[in-house]
């Protein structure tokens, strides 16, 4: 298998508000990334139904808490227990102090958390008291209260998913994020975007042309592509509010994009205006155009470190398609994949510590990582599929790429030691390049 170029290949509402808390009695923070970790096992009650006013009484306690299920799930974090196992009686159901609970009736079905809690809903607005509790302590984690309009439940149960993360491993989840990737029926192809939940597929460009590598803006609100829509590869800014676009670069030759400085005020590039394929750094406000690397070998797929100072990229000056690094300036440049004679597609985890890529391994594309200074090589896929362009989630636990056999493509997520991958999306034609968005607020 040879290509023929190397390139990288719900958001809850504001009125979702906490108001009121109480202090958890401790910090509880879970290494996810440490090699023993097991899912945590976590138990959900339904909450319980309350009305108000002229409301309709519905099972909202149910709905938020399978909602909330529903969004752990997607994390790879967490064994959700089968409510069908629950011991809890009559006289504790309802119970949300921690005196009032039989701790020992979930230690005995292997909970080590339980949530639990009272939702109430008028005519304008759904409020939710949560209770999450560490069950080997029998100690209150948490305990807050959401609003949200009318009907947007859903916005409660992600708030409180949120919650759950932030108390168990320091970080609130990537539940507000989206993935854009390339979707191509025949010849043409556009940029479509998905929400983390695999909800809400849409079209994003119309350009029904060759279209590569899109790039989110670190604000979310830009993508940065290259389409052939003109004719040849030229680079498009698309603002995501308005639709409106531009072009950001348009020189003979080769108009690669590369991702945005961690600022947002430069767009790296790979151009071939000056002979050789090269990485260029295209400040957005100006247009003015600085030349990063200075050579006769084929340099591209550039990356932006999130810390701001370091770029990855893919070149052949060793013989094949390697990984490299530079500083920001294009000293001190240092190659750090050395394992397979075809490595490409290089993405930074949110940390800087670690860059994911595709290699070609016994003729299928496989993903991978390594430390940033080249050290620990792991391989984080090994199925009979074409596995390409990895992207990290903004909280550096999870990783989206592109699977391709046959004539059916896939985009999964999965974790960032290649456990747990589930589908996100599929397709008859082929789905490439996807690239994992910032946080929404």
């Amino acid at each position: 298998m040879k290509k023929i170029y190397l390139i990288s290949g719900f958001i809850w509402f504001a009125c979702a508000l906490m108001i009121f808390s109480h202090p958890a009695a401790a910090k509880v923070y879970i290494d996810v990334g440490s090699p023993s970790f097991k899912q945590i096992p976590i138990a959900i009650s339904d909450f319980n139904n309350k009305t108000a006013g002229t409301a309709k009484a519905g099972d909202y306690g149910m709905t938020v808490s399978e909602e909330i299920k529903k969004d752990l799930s997607l994390t790879g974090i967490f064994n959700l227990l089968n409510k069908k196992s629950f011991l809890e009686d009559q006289e504790s159901i309802t119970a949300t102090t921690a005196d009032k609970i039989r701790f020992s009736d979930w230690t005995a079905i292997g909970a080590d958390y339980l949530l639990r809690g009272n939702i109430t809903q008028n005519d304008k607005e759904i409020i939710a008291d949560s209770y999450f509790f560490d069950v080997t302590r029998g100690e209150l984690i948490f305990n807050k209260k959401y609003r949200a309009a009318a009907g947007r439940i859903k916005d409660i149960s992600r708030a409180i998913a949120s919650e759950i993360m932030l108390a168990l491993v320091n970080d609130e989840g990537d539940f507000n994020t989206k993935i854009a990737f390339i979707s191509k029926k025949g010849p043409k192809a556009d940029i479509q975007m998905i929400n983390y939940d695999g909800s809400e597929l849409k079209n994003i460009t119309n350009h029904q042309s060759i279209i590569l590598a899109p790039r989110w803006s670190p604000d979310g609100k830009f993508l940065a592509f290259t389409s052939f829509k003109g004719g040849r590869p030229e680079i498009y800014l698309r603002n995501l509010m308005s639709g409106t676009e531009k072009k950001a670069a348009s020189f003979e030759g080769l108009n690669l994009c590369g991702s945005f400085s961690p600022d947002g005020k430069n767009l790296l590039l790979t151009l071939s205006k000056d002979g050789s394929e090269e990485i260029y750094m295209l400040e957005i406000d100006t247009l003015k155009l600085r030349r990063l690397t200075k050579n006769y070998f084929i340099d591209v797929s550039p990356s932006w470190s999130p810390d701001g100072k370091r770029i990855a990229f893919v070149s052949n000056r060793s013989g094949s398609p390697q990984i490299y690094t530079m500083d920001i300036d294009g000293n001190n440049v240092k190659r750090i994949t050395y394992e397979g004679n075809y490595n490409t597609s290089p993405s930074w985890s949110p940390q800087s510590d670690r860059i994911a890529y595709e290699g070609l391994k016994n003729d299928k594309y496989q993903i991978f990582s390594v430390d940033a200074e080249g050290s620990n090589p792991v391989q984080l896929t090994s199925d009979s599929a074409n596995n390409e362009s990895p992207s990290w989630s903004p909280s550096g636990r999870q990783i989206v790429y592109a699977s391709r056999k046959s004539s059916k493509s896939k985009i999964i997520i999965m974790n960032s030691n290649g456990s747990s991958p589930r589908t996100l999306h599929d397709y008859s034609g082929k789905l490439a390049m996807p690239s994992w968005s910032p946080r929404f607020k």
